[in-house]
């Protein structure tokens, strides 16, 4: 669905297709709202910021967008197509990512081996084909193989390719897990705290790293804590708060807007990048 989006002081409003977008959602646990009657919209090619405190229910949100949970109520529009409910395997294979925020690595597998384990959902030839080693499938598994490698090299992990993942190091590890998403190749990428426990050079990396993604051609929902690093890296961010969107615009006017400073920290508090 075309909507207005702010554009800049000579061109004033410009209208642009939303890639996803979510209408009246809401999903309930136990007669409580984790999310309730949610608007949302995503836009090609920006990175979203989605942020709020603790039970927000912005990882609920995750889980309803790519498939882990259904909503009570409302609808989620992928692509112009309704995929309120579908699976989570049908939805990444029509390209919704998702990198997680606790570890899901496989860690006595090789950095390569996790990679290319993310490729399952688009793998075209039928396990039986692949067991026998048909002339198809060996072809397809050097495809792979191929774009295992160049995933790895895009986002810094080549050298690091035949390391177990236990043995990275922590920043390595979630910037692996980005890895693993990216290889269902995906139109937009989930990113739940990709930041969290990283010292300051390492995130410093990883938003350059999620930098390259965008201009890769994929949209990037982020969830995040670090509040320096969202209003350095996204170009509009949502707020959460009681499964409510509570404040929407640009950096400088959420990290302005009193009633987000509240939500997080009480009305006599501030914190460096929040408040500019």
């Amino acid at each position: 669905m075309l909507r207005p989006v702010a554009g800049d002081e000579r061109c004033g409003l410009k209208f642009v297709m939303t890639l996803l977008e979510t209408r009246t959602l809401s999903k309930y646990f136990g007669g409580l709202a984790a999310i309730s009657q949610l608007d949302l919209d995503v836009y090609p090619l920006e990175i979203l910021g989605l942020i709020g405190p603790n039970g927000a229910g912005k990882t609920t949100l995750f889980n309803v967008l790519n498939g882990f949970q259904k909503p009570n109520e409302g609808r989620v529009i992928f692509k112009g197509q309704d995929i309120t409910g579908l699976k989570a395997h049908k939805i990444a294979q029509l390209g919704i990512g998702r990198a997680f925020q606790a570890s899901t690595l496989f860690m006595r597998l090789t950095v390569f081996d996790n990679v290319f384990n993310g490729f399952h959902m688009n793998y075209k030839e039928g396990g039986w084909r692949s067991f026998l080693h048909t002339p198809r499938a060996r072809k397809e598994e050097r495809n792979i193989k191929q774009r295992v490698m160049e995933i790895l090299e895009f986002m810094g992990l080549a050298e690091s390719k035949d390391q177990l993942a236990q043995n990275l190091p922590y920043g390595h590890q979630k910037i692996l897990g980005v890895c693993i998403a990216l290889a269902t190749e995906p139109t937009l990428l989930l990113l739940d705290e990709p930041l969290n426990g990283m010292n300051p050079e390492e995130t410093s990396t990883v938003l350059d790293l999620l930098n390259k993604v965008r201009e890769k051609g994929i949209t990037i929902l982020l969830v995040e804590h670090n509040m320096d690093a969202v209003m350095r890296i996204c170009d509009r961010i949502v707020v959460l708060n009681h499964g409510k969107k509570i404040a929407e615009g640009l950096p400088r006017e959420i990290g302005n807007n009193k009633e987000v400073i509240d939500a997080y920290l009480g009305a006599d508090e501030e914190v460096d990048g929040i408040v500019s």
